[in-house]
């Protein structure tokens, strides 16, 4: 017992031991595979949501990684400045991030966009992709948004 005690201290640098319990009660009474079947119908809608409003709002662009559920990752049209699509889809209320600022070297090419859908909402979805649509010339600017 004493080398398996050794080698989780090695292995996990100690994690709590109450977090572990529990997980473990969760495991044992069935909870958490509820809670994994909830979540896993709740982000397939998110993605559906995600890929029907790709398609009617920004048919040019192609997306990826959705197949992970919780980001993904929008390929933008090559003449399209990512930094400026992001300033102004902020400027809508729209909560965008570019992949220039995951990569080492900071490069906006090719310019794309990370998506997350993690805690976002059906609905919020919906309404930030038809932004982008606007943004990138494709969609109806909504009648309570003003002009860029």
């Amino acid at each position: 017992m004493a080398s398996l005690t050794e080698a989780k201290r090695i292995a996990d640098r100690g994690t709590a031991i109450l977090d572990q319990l529990a997980l473990a009660r969760l495991i044992e009474s069935g909870r958490y595979d509820r809670h994994l079947r909830r979540m896993r119908a709740l982000y397939a809608a998110r993605c559906r949501t995600l890929r029907a409003d790709l398609a009617e709002h920004a048919p040019q662009v192609r997306f990826t990684g959705l197949a992970a559920g919780f980001r993904a990752v929008v390929h933008l049209p090559d003449e399209t400045d990512e930094s400026s699509v992001i300033a102004e889809a902020r400027a809508r209320r729209v909560g965008l991030y570019g992949m220039s600022a995951c990569r080492a070297s900071g490069s906006p090419e090719p310019p794309q966009l990370v998506l997350g859908l993690g805690d976002v909402p059906e609905r919020v979805i919906s309404e930030g992709i038809a932004v982008v649509g606007d943004l990138l010339g494709n969609g109806q600017r909504p009648a309570n948004e003003a002009s860029i």
